[in-house]
């Protein structure tokens, strides 16, 4: 019998910085992987380019609740 799979996602956004690429990484480094492509755009009031970046990560065992926190699994 085969263990329920639940994928979860998550869609990290913040200025284009070495903090947001930090937080990527950190993602990746605890098993999530990236969904795609970033997205970019520039945020006129405050001058600067936002970064957005979907990650999925397939957790076992786990089932769905809205009340999940994305962030610690």
């Amino acid at each position: 019998m085969s263990k329920k799979k639940l994928t979860v996602y998550r869609c990290l956004t913040g200025p284009d910085d070495a903090a947001f690429c930090h937080r990527v990484t950190e993602a990746l480094s605890k098993g999530w992987r990236l969904h795609g492509g970033p997205t970019l755009t520039f945020d006129t009031a405050q001058n600067r380019v936002i970064c957005g970046q979907a990650i999925i990560k397939d957790v076992e065992g786990l089932e769905y609740s809205p009340d999940m926190k994305l962030s610690e699994q």
